[in-house]
């Protein structure tokens, strides 16, 4: 009864196919290569510790936490290098996305503070968008209207304030090199930092265009 029931039991490839008896020859040789097989499928370490997370795009390090939880669920290398490869490419530009929303709308709230209140800056952005796009490049008042700085300064070019901005090049300067005022005028030290030295050059440069 005992040799029925494994007979019985046994898929038909373990069987001789003119008696029906179970080969153990080939039942044993398929047992070892499907153990040998699932001895080379890769096992977690010993130790979270011996986790060796490759974090060179810089955006964050390895968690020791992190790592001791995975180790508990049975992760291997493999899984936890590719789970803190998606973290860094899928939830890190979210959180970036993120806080420079928060940023945007900080700045927001600068701006209506300093032209006095929601519908007074409704106003201005109104006519600083109208001016920008009519007296600069695309790429320049993208880059001015977006921080606090570049818009103040967009507001003194429109008040005259300071030089609007040419497409064409500027002539020599007293150093003898050509004035680019384009680029000039899209680098941080002229919007942003108003730093004296430059803008002092951004504006020879206008009065020599202009002269």
């Amino acid at each position: 009864m005992t040799e029925t029931l494994l007979e019985t039991s046994v898929p038909e490839k373990f069987k001789d196919p003119e008696t029906g008896n179970v080969n153990l020859d080939n039942l044993v040789k398929s047992y070892n290569e499907l153990e040998q097989r699932f001895s080379r499928q890769p096992r977690p370490p010993k130790s979270a510790k011996e986790y060796c997370v490759d974090c060179k795009h810089g955006l964050f390090d390895a968690d020791e936490e992190l790592n001791e939880r995975l180790h508990q669920k049975g992760f291997t290398q493999d899984q936890v290098q590719f789970i803190y490869d998606l973290a860094a490419e899928k939830m890190v530009p979210m959180i970036v996305q993120m806080a420079s929303d928060y940023e945007a709308d900080r700045e927001i709230e600068k701006l209506v503070n300093h032209f006095g209140g929601p519908e007074k800056w409704a106003e201005m952005s109104r006519q600083l968008l109208a001016f920008g796009q009519k007296q600069l490049p695309e790429d320049v008042l993208d880059t001015l209207a977006s921080s606090f700085e570049g818009i103040l300064a967009l507001h003194n070019m429109m008040k005259g304030e300071e030089p609007g901005l040419e497409t064409s090049k500027g002539e020599s300067g007293p150093d003898g090199a050509e004035l680019d005022l384009q680029s000039m005028m899209r680098d941080p030290r002229y919007w942003r930092d108003k730093d004296p030295s430059f803008i002092a050059k951004v504006t020879e440069g206008f009065q020599k265009l202009y002269s």
